[in-house]
């Protein structure tokens, strides 16, 4: 990723933007996006995936602004990965998840955070109204991401 940010700089803004968040579990949101970043790399995504994978709900929890996005020293491949994750309030999952399909790197990405949101030990931690809610999104996105 030359003329751009280094992996360890998009991860410490993602860690910062995310400081205090917590997830439904409770746990810091860091450990989030580390897993998904992780997940990334572990399916042999490329750098410019993994630097999307630490970023990939910075813009939709309004944690990072799209000018911040649009104006970073990335490579137009991690800003386009990250807004094809960027699910519009009040989107429908279908639209959110072709975007995903036709955004080359996305689903990568995607499938490594559907991985991480449905660990067994993440899911266990949620009341049962939630943990089901969940569950059945979850799975409904998979179905249309092809992943199932």
């Amino acid at each position: 990723m030359s003329q751009s940010l280094t992996l360890a700089e998009i991860e410490a803004i993602a860690r910062a933007a995310h400081e205090g968040q917590t997830d439904k579990t409770g746990q810091p949101y860091a450990q989030h996006i580390a897993a998904v970043a992780n997940g990334v790399r572990a399916r042999g995504g490329s750098d410019e995936q993994i630097a999307a994978g630490w970023l990939h709900d910075a813009v939709e929890d309004h944690v990072l602004s799209l000018e911040w996005l649009q104006t970073a020293e990335l490579p137009q491949s991690v800003k386009d990965i990250v807004l094809a994750l960027t699910k519009g309030e009040g989107e429908d999952m279908e639209s959110y998840t072709r975007r995903i399909l036709a955004t080359p790197g996305a689903l990568l990405v995607k499938e490594a955070d559907l991985a991480h949101n449905t660990d067994p030990q993440r899911l266990a931690a949620l009341d049962e109204a939630t943990r089901t809610r969940l569950i059945a999104k979850y799975a409904k996105t998979r179905e249309l991401l092809g992943l199932v």
